[in-house]
């Protein structure tokens, strides 16, 4: 499932610091009302009503009513809404970069203490994304983005070129590409999507945000982060890799005439390719991103969500186990596989029977969920922050500017950090440095 997240959450709603018990990881021990419970969940994954409807045709005394939703931003905004009025539901799906604006409007309630137990059932870079400090859990992982590349293997048979290990060999199939045919590219960097080169920098060992107690840290401009900015912005400017924005008519276009050959994407984007580029069904192969060091084995996110338990709720001991149940039992991730069309977060779920055979667009890869699974076990862990909106609104900004006046993109990630740090600091939040 493709990631989204909006352009805007209300200034006004983020106003409160991250409580104390972000790092305590003492949970909430309140005693909860006994018999017959009734938890109301808000979600917006497709089918995801079948999956609910096994969990109440065997648990009667814990009745799930399901309320679907807007995803991204609209569930964000809903949420933190219906929290300020009292009245939010018990459980909801959201984004992991999401997780962090809720939890300091005190919408999420940390469950580390009846959450503990399931960790060791997910990738720890998955598990990653639901922690705020280090011991404060506020989700189970749901689904994964864990990137990969693809690439149309038959033109990269034709023009002779290897699939690149590293970011080295990346960038000289780059310039062979445009030196044996200049109609093609290799692939595109896109300023439009923030998601994608956040899961870029993660794999080349991006923090760009920390807590400890009450206090953010914040570097999205650290090295690793700059490291990966001006690689791009290299081969931008040197003319081997196209500025072109990605999800566009022309973008499609390209991805199904072969203008465009390669794609760093994430696991779901075999469905993308499907859709926006059908007449290159099985013309397409998937292998690891390429590393920045020969030997090393590290992949980032983009996108995913977990389902989040609600300060509020009176049954809390209830949804976490619904929300457990629906993410780690083999017959509930079946369901969200079959009918959601999801990747799971789960180690054993990424095994499933459903998952054995290769999706429809690559139907000569029969290893792809293998080698998928393989790939997501090596995702790095990452700290999101509570204005990621800014942060990623910003970025669109900064990364067009310097693709039209072709300066260094490094240059972009300290308007971003300046502009993350402020509207932090504007809100409320404690920032160090």
């Amino acid at each position: 499932m493709r990631p989204s997240i909006g352009k805007t959450l209300a200034a006004a709603l983020v106003t409160t610091v991250l409580a104390t018990a972000a790092c305590s990881g003492s949970g909430d021990t309140t005693e909860e009302p006994t018999g017959p419970v009734e938890l109301s969940f808000w979600s917006w994954a497709p089918g995801i009503e079948k999956t609910v409807d096994l969990w109440n045709q065997q648990n009667p005394d814990t009745k799930v009513v399901l309320s679907k939703q807007a995803g991204g931003s609209d569930i964000v905004t809903k949420l933190l809404t219906a929290a300020k009025a009292g009245n939010p539901p018990d459980l909801a799906q959201v984004e992991y970069q999401s997780l962090p604006t809720l939890v300091s409007n005190d919408v999420l309630a940390d469950i580390a203490e009846r959450a503990g137990p399931v960790k060791e059932k997910f990738p720890e870079g998955a598990w990653q994304q639901v922690t705020l400090g280090t011991e404060s859990v506020y989700a189970i992982p749901q689904d994964s983005g864990p990137m990969m590349l693809y690439y149309r293997a038959d033109i990269f048979q034709e023009l002779g070129l290897s699939v690149p290990k590293t970011w080295d060999e990346f960038a000289a199939a780059a310039r062979t590409v445009r030196q044996k045919d200049d109609s093609k590219w290799l692939t595109t960097f896109s300023a439009a999507d923030p998601g994608w080169f956040a899961g870029l920098a993660q794999q080349a060992g991006a923090s760009w945000w920390g807590i400890d107690g009450e206090t953010w840290t914040v570097s999205v401009n650290d090295a690793a982060t700059k490291k990966v900015a001006d690689y791009w912005g290299g081969l931008v400017n040197e003319g081997v890799v196209s500025g072109n924005p990605m999800y566009t008519p022309e973008w499609n276009k390209a991805l199904n005439d072969g203008t465009i050959i390669a794609w760093p994407s994430a696991v779901w984007g075999p469905g993308v390719l499907e859709g926006n580029a059908p007449d290159t069904k099985g013309k397409w192969a998937m292998a690891p991103l390429p590393q920045w060091a020969a030997g090393e084995n590290r992949t980032g996110n983009w996108g995913g969500s977990s389902t989040g338990v609600t300060a509020a709720s009176k049954h809390k001991e209830a949804a976490v186990r619904f929300a457990t149940w629906m993410n780690t039992d083999p017959a509930a991730t079946d369901s969200l596989i079959t009918s959601g069309a999801i990747y799971p977060a789960a180690s054993d779920a990424q095994s499933s029977q459903h998952l054995r055979k290769p999706p429809a667009f690559f139907p000569e890869q029969a290893d792809f969920y293998t080698s998928a699974k393989a790939i997501a076990g090596t995702a790095a862990g990452f700290t999101w922050g509570p204005n990621v909106n800014v942060t990623y609104d910003t970025y669109k900004d900064a990364f067009a500017k310097a693709i039209t006046a072709k300066t260094p993109f490094s240059g972009a990630l300290d308007v971003m950090q300046s502009a993350t740090v402020d509207d932090m600091r504007k809100n409320g939040f404690t920032v160090a440095g």
